[in-house]
C-alpha cells in the first residue's frame, strides 16, 4: 500500500493539502481534513476509554494508516471489525477507507459461524476485534487484538501524511462491505463506496443542522449503518461524537445529562426504554434537540410519549436501508404531525435522493396512493452485493434500487409503508430474514416443515414467530435451544406453534405463509 511520506503540513496535522485529481472532496478523508483546518483542537470524541480532540484523531489515524502497510496490506484488501462502540472503532471507520482498504463491520450480536462466514466470503485479510472469534484461525485471518495490541501498534509506528491524488481513493472506490444476512442463501454484502457514504453525509447535513456545537450521541452499534449514519457529518462540521458501548436507558441518560448531547439516533425499543426511564427517573435533558428515530416503525403512543417525556426535542423518523448508506427519507418536526393523516409517514425523500413506487409486475411508475414496490435512486445508492451478480441485477434496474419495501406517496411526497415485498422481519432494529431461521429449525431431525414471520410485538415492532410440523415429540423450547447453536440470539423464534399436519401450500407446493401470518395481523392498518 502507497503511503506519502510526512512532511509539514498546514496547522501542525501531518495532513497534505488535498489534491483534485480522484474527486478528494467526494471521499472519507475530507471531512477529517476539514475539521482539522477549522477546529483541530475541538473534542472530536468521547468514550469511556479515551477523549481525543481533532488532532489527536488525525494523529492516531495517520498512525494507524502507517501500521496498516506495515501489515502488508495493498490497495482493495478487507479488513474486518469487530468491536463494541469506542474510540478504536471510529479510527478504524474512518483510517480504513482512507488507506484504500475496505471495512467489513462485524455483527457484535452474531454467532461465531455467522462473523466467519462473512469473513470467508468477503477474502478478509486482518481482522480487528476486542473479543476471541472461535474458527478464525483455520481462516488464514491475521488477527489483532483491539484491547492488548492495537494502541502498541500505533505507538510503535511513525505517522504518515495521508494519501492523497493518484495514491488516494477515489469517489467510486468501495469503502465497506456491510453484510445484511446469517450464513445461508440470504446473506448479501452490501458494497458501499466512498461516494455513497460521502453522499449519505451531504444529505442528511443538508436536512438537520450539524455544527461545530453539535453533541452526537452514537448509541446504535457501530458494525449497523445506524451506528454510522453521522460519523462523517459530524466529523465534516467538527462536532464531537460521545460514543457508547452499552445501551441501557439509565446510562444513556446518564451520559446525556455529564456530556450535554444535542443530538443523537436510536431504535424504537431504545426510545421506549428512555421514555420510561425518564419519566420515572428525571434526568436533565435540556441539551438534547434533536431525537431520530429509525431501523423499524414505532407506534403513534409511543412517539406521543417520547414527545412527552423530551418535550424540548424535535423527533426526526429516518427511513433507510444498508443498501442506500442508509437515508432514503427523513420526517423533521414529527411531533408536530402526530396528530394528523402524516403521523405515520416516513417523510419526504432526502435532498439529494429520489423515490418513487413502481407497479411490482409491470415495474412502471404509480401515482399518488398507489401501492407498489419502493424503489431509491441517488448517489448514496450502492454498488451492489459482494460476489452476488444476479442478486445485483435484480435490485439495480436502470438507475433505480428496488428496496422490497411496499408502500406509497401521497399527493406531496410522503412516504407511507405497508408491506415488505421480502421475507425480511425487522426485530428491534435487527434485519432477521426468516430463510436463515428455518434452515436452522430443519437442520433438527425433528422438524418436517417450517415457515417463519415476523408478528406484531409492542416492544421489538414484530417478533420472529415460527410454525412448524414436527414428526416426532419435540418441544418448542428444545427448537430454540436447537437454532441457538447457529444463529444469533436476536434472530431466534420468540414463538413456535407445532403441528402434526403439513403447512398449508400453494398449487406449486410452497408454503402459504400469508394464510400463517394474516391472522396476527388482522385488524391492523401495516404489517411493518
Amino acid at each position: 500500500m502507497t503511503t506519502l511520506e510526512a512532511q509539514e503540513s498546514p496547522a501542525g496535522t501531518g495532513l497534505a493539502p488535498a489534491g483534485d485529481a480522484r474527486n478528494a472532496t467526494r471521499t472519507i478523508a475530507a471531512p477529517l481534513r476539514r475539521a482539522l483546518a477549522v477546529a483541530p483542537d475541538a473534542t472530536a470524541v468521547v468514550c469511556p476509554l479515551a477523549t481525543e480532540s481533532y488532532r489527536e484523531l488525525g494523529e492516531r489515524v495517520r498512525r494507524l494508516v502507517a501500521a496498516l502497510g506495515g501489515l502488508g496490506l495493498r490497495r482493495g484488501d478487507r479488513v474486518a471489525v469487530l468491536s463494541v462502540n469506542c474510540h478504536r472503532y471510529l479510527e478504524l471507520h474512518l483510517a480504513l477507507p482512507i488507506a484504500g482498504l475496505v471495512i467489513v463491520p462485524l455483527n457484535t450480536r452474531h454467532s461465531d459461524p455467522e462473523r466467519c462466514y462473512s469473513i470467508s466470503d468477503s477474502g478478509t485479510r486482518v481482522l480487528f476485534t476486542d473479543r476471541a472469534v472461535a474458527g478464525v484461525d483455520e481462516l488464514g485471518v491475521r488477527v489483532v487484538d483491539l484491547v492488548g495490541e492495537y494502541d502498541a501498534l500505533l505507538a510503535a509506528t511513525e505517522p504518515a501524511d495521508l494519501p492523497d491524488g493518484e495514491d488516494a481513493p477515489g469517489e467510486h472506490d468501495l469503502a465497506g462491505i456491510f453484510y445484511t444476512g446469517g450464513t445461508t442463501g440470504a446473506a448479501k454484502g452490501v458494497m458501499l463506496t466512498h461516494g455513497n457514504l460521502v453522499a449519505n453525509a451531504f444529505h442528511f447535513m443538508a436536512c438537520w443542522p450539524f455544527t461545530e456545537d453539535t453533541r452526537f450521541m452514537v448509541v446504535a452499534p457501530m458494525f449497523h449503518a445506524a451506528g454510522t449514519i453521522g460519523a462523517l457529518a459530524t466529523t465534516w462540521a467538527a462536532g464531537t461524537q460521545v460514543l457508547v458501548p452499552a445501551f441501557t436507558g439509565a446510562g444513556v441518560l446518564d451520559v446525556v445529562e455529564r456530556e450535554r448531547i444535542t443530538a443523537t439516533l436510536v431504535v424504537p425499543t431504545m426510545m421506549d426504554a428512555l421514555a420510561v426511564e425518564q419519566a420515572e427517573r428525571p434526568r436533565d435533558v435540556s441539551s438534547l434537540r434533536w431525537l431520530s428515530h429509525g431501523s423499524s416503525p414505532a407506534a403513534r403512543e409511543l412517539l406521543r410519549r417520547t414527545h412527552a417525556t423530551f418535550p424540548q426535542a424535535s423527533m426526526l423518523h429516518i427511513y433507510g436501508l444498508t443498501e442506500t448508506a442508509p437515508i432514503v427519507t427523513l420526517h423533521p418536526d414529527e411531533q408536530l404531525r402526530l396528530d394528523g393523516p402524516r403521523a405515520m409517514s416516513c417523510g419526504r425523500p432526502a435532498v439529494g435522493v429520489e423515490v418513487t413506487i413502481l407497479d411490482v409486475t409491470e415495474r412502471t411508475p404509480l401515482g399518488p396512493g398507489e401501492v407498489g414496490e419502493v424503489a431509491i435512486r441517488g448517489a448514496n445508492v450502492t454498488a451492489g452485493y459482494w460476489h452476488k451478480p444476479e442478486e445485483t441485477a435484480k435490485v439495480l434496474r436502470d438507475g433505480w434500487f428496488t428496496s422490497g419495501d411496499l408502500g406509497y406517496l401521497d399527493e406531496a411526497g410522503y412516504l407511507f409503508l405497508v408491506d415488505r415485498a421480502k421475507d425480511m422481519i425487522v426485530s428491534g432494529g435487527e434485519n432477521v430474514y426468516s430463510a436463515e431461521v428455518e434452515n436452522a429449525l430443519y437442520s433438527h431431525p425433528a422438524v418436517v416443515e417450517a415457515a417463519v414471520f415476523g408478528v406484531p410485538d409492542d416492544r421489538f415492532g414484530e417478533a420472529v414467530h415460527a410454525v412448524v410440523q414436527t414428526r416426532t415429540e419435540v418441544t418448542g423450547d428444545e427448537l430454540v435451544a436447537h437454532c441457538r447453536l447457529t444463529i444469533a440470539g436476536y434472530k431466534l423464534p420468540r414463538g413456535i406453534d407445532l403441528q402434526d399436519g403439513p403447512l398449508p401450500k400453494s398449487g406449486a407446493g410452497k408454503i402459504l405463509k400469508r394464510e400463517l401470518r394474516d391472522a396476527w395481523w388482522r385488524g391492523r392498518d401495516t404489517r411493518i
